[in-house]
């Protein structure tokens, strides 16, 4: 990991089309803009693994007769 200092208005550049831009630091909140094409996806690390863990919290809720349901519903 590359640990950087960098003080309001200042960039990192990532690649050649990556521009990351400290636009404001108060309470201890560091306010980022991003210009990135917009193929890239930029998603807060937290929401991902919030959407994880509800998957993972809704698999274990299934019931063998839940699915049963669902075959016979989905052979008609």
């Amino acid at each position: 990991m590359l640990v950087l200092s960098r003080k309001i208005d200042e960039s990192i550049i990532i690649g050649d089309d990556i521009t990351i831009k400290i636009i404001s630091v108060e309470k201890g909140v560091v306010k980022l803009g991003i210009d990135a094409p917009k193929n890239v996806s930029i998603i807060r690390n937290e929401l991902l693994e919030d959407v994880k863990n509800a998957n993972i919290a809704a698999s274990k809720e299934i019931k063998l007769d839940d699915l049963t349901l669902l075959s016979t519903i989905i052979k008609k």
